[in-house]
């Protein structure tokens, strides 16, 4: 698949270039810190457990998804497993308003900058707006791509497989032309299908690929990032409140990435890569960290633009995955659309993963 395929070249783009211009810049704007927690021995220890509690919990959130196969309850088709995707989604919707947009106004907005033009112009919201353009276009694209491709190369009958198997049989199936693609605005040609219970099929079953691939990407840019930040900090009375905090963010962040990954029904190689990229993304940012530490100043101006854009473009992408790929695709789909009492209980647990991710924002 080409996406995959982008995706690695973008990260590996993105962190050599975010190496060079973080390490390229010594200088540090002067701020205000307390003496006491600036200690750089002591933080050391502290950075190498959060690689490994984040590492662990990270895997342990994303995987937890793909081995609710064996529960009956946990199935893709049961309303169970639609609420605790709705708690998910709820938890990366306040993910990119809460943590990630606010970082970026900080940053952009920090006295460490010049006023022109950083001061005169709020680039958050405008690079945030372009990004969720961006991530439209990608989305759009990548399922129009997707649709051509596979409608060019026949039907096969759906039959009840493993995951390989399914996924072989579906880069086959024809998509009706002139058929709405987002399943969100219409019951999609899987939605009706006998046998959507076993499995996704047709346009359904590539729609939730692309999306798992789009946010697997904002989500493994904004891992990058936080990492980055907390490996560079020297500062013990923000790292040992961050590592508990990030904990848990990466753990529920896991468990939404985790739930779109099951529904793509990807081969077991695809799904161990994209269970690998999203745990050691934030492990590797906090490791670049520690080895740019000696030339990486937080407070620099090249590390608050580089660092408040890529969050800036972060949160966009974030925000318009929750919206519309995860939220308005379950809530318009027909399932809930068929039930008010499902839909209530998704709502719910909507409003409880964004709070419990907004009142970790007090922390992280």
């Amino acid at each position: 698949m080409a996406i995959p395929k982008f995706i690695f070249f973008f990260l590996f783009i993105f962190i050599f270039f975010s190496s060079q211009v973080l390490s390229a810049d010594p200088q540090e704007c002067q701020t205000e810190e307390s003496g006491n927690c600036i200690n750089k021995s002591a933080a050391l220890p502290l950075k190498l457990i959060a690689i490994a509690s984040i590492l662990v919990t990270s895997m342990i959130g994303v995987c937890l998804p793909l081995i609710s196969r064996s529960i009956p309850a946990l199935q893709p088709d049961r309303d169970v497993f639609v609420i605790v995707k709705s708690f998910a989604a709820g938890i990366i919707l306040a993910t990119g308003f809460m943590h990630v947009l606010p970082d970026s106004f900080d940053m952009l907005s920090s006295s460490c900058l010049s006023d022109n033009p950083w001061h005169k112009f709020p680039f958050t919201g405008f690079v945030a707006m372009l990004s969720a353009i961006v991530t439209l276009m990608v989305d759009s694209m990548a399922t129009s791509i997707y649709t051509k491709k596979n409608s060019s190369m026949g039907m096969i009958k759906p039959a009840d497989a493993d995951g390989d198997d399914r996924e072989m049989q579906s880069n086959n199936i024809v998509v009706a032309a002139g058929s709405h693609f987002h399943s969100h605005h219409h019951g999609g040609a899987a939605a009706s299908h006998p046998n959507m219970k076993d499995a996704p099929v047709g346009s359904q079953l590539l729609r939730y690929r692309v999306v798992a691939m789009v946010l697997e990407l904002g989500i493994v840019v904004h891992s990058v990032v936080i990492g980055l930040s907390l490996g560079a900090s020297n500062n013990t009375c923000t790292i040992k409140p961050l590592v508990a905090a990030l904990c848990f963010h990466q753990m529920f962040e896991g468990m939404g990435l985790g739930g779109c990954i099951l529904q793509a029904e990807y081969k077991m190689l695809k799904k161990a890569l994209m269970v690998f990229f999203f745990s050691v993304t934030t492990p590797f940012g906090i490791a670049l960290g520690i080895g740019l530490s000696k030339t990486y100043k937080e407070n620099s101006p090249k590390s608050l633009i580089t660092v408040g854009l890529l969050n800036a473009s972060s949160a966009g992408l974030l925000i318009y995955m929750a919206l519309v790929d995860l939220l308005a695709a379950d809530f318009m789909g027909p399932k809930l659309q068929g039930s008010i009492k499902l839909q209530v209980k998704s709502y719910v647990a909507v409003l409880l993963g964004a709070g419990g991710m907004s009142l970790m924002a007090k922390w992280a």
